[in-house]
């Protein structure tokens, strides 16, 4: 299903508004005071246990991570240290599929994803996915991210290597030995075939748009949560995309 209504010839896009009106009503009516309640809450998590080694690490990295709308995932690692880049897009699925009105349908394979470059010298691939997994979205969800429903929306990453598919899958094993979620992990880990990035008006949709209301609701207080919950990660201006600082 696609929960997208999109006019690229203005480059504005709003995402299921009736949906998003009950939920604000919803959090006005538990929150006298009148402030807007987030919808995601961030989960403090451990580090992983295994993770890259940055002695032998190279000065540039890719990790293509897919957990809902693209728009709050790219915010989220716009706004971490060491990310040089971070670009919305499509993997999954085959090149000539990976276009948003056919992936919308929901049966390309592809999932809204993120593509995003760091120096392992600054930030590893394991705290990377620990950023992941505790604030840009929730990974217990199947096939859904808050009201955006479809296998387009699911939790997944895409290793590059056998070194990033090794530090994944023990990471989520760890984190569901733990249990610190409440229940299972859902986030898959597929082979990366390919990343095809998204449309212009998709990129930096978060710091282009800050008053969208789905923004503002959905996605503004996880980097809220990420600034609360890893302090020492946090940079206030956003790495934009093609800008690199």
């Amino acid at each position: 299903m696609n929960t997208h209504i999109e006019s690229p010839a203005v480059g504005v896009t709003s995402r299921r508004p009736a949906i998003l009106a009950l939920a604000l009503v919803a959090a006005l009516a538990f929150c006298p005071s009148g402030a807007v309640l987030a919808t995601e809450k961030a989960v403090v998590i451990p580090p992983p246990a295994d993770d890259a080694v940055a002695a032998n690490a190279s000065t540039s990295e890719t990790a293509v991570l897919a957990g809902g709308c693209f728009w709050g995932v790219q915010g989220v690692f716009q706004h971490v240290k060491g990310v040089t880049n971070a670009v919305s897009g499509y993997a999954g699925g085959e090149a000539g599929t990976a276009h948003y009105d056919m992936v919308g349908m929901g049966h390309t394979g592809h999932a809204e994803s993120v593509r995003i470059t760091f120096d392992p010298k600054q930030i590893s691939y394991g705290q990377i996915l620990q950023i992941y997994f505790s604030v840009a979205h929730d990974p217990t969800e199947l096939n859904r991210q808050g009201p955006d429903v479809g296998m387009q929306y699911r939790s997944t990453i895409f290793p590059s290597n056998p070194e990033q598919t090794r530090i994944a899958k023990a990471y989520i094993a760890q984190l569901d030995r733990a249990k610190v979620f409440g229940k299972s992990i859902a986030t898959t880990v597929e082979p990366l075939k390919a990343f095809y990035p998204a449309e212009a008006y998709h990129q930096d949709f978060m710091t282009r748009n800050p008053d969208h209301p789905y923004i503002s609701y959905n996605d503004l207080p996880k980097v809220d949560n990420l600034k609360r919950v890893f302090p020492d990660r946090y940079r206030a201006k956003p790495v934009l995309v093609g800008t690199g600082a």
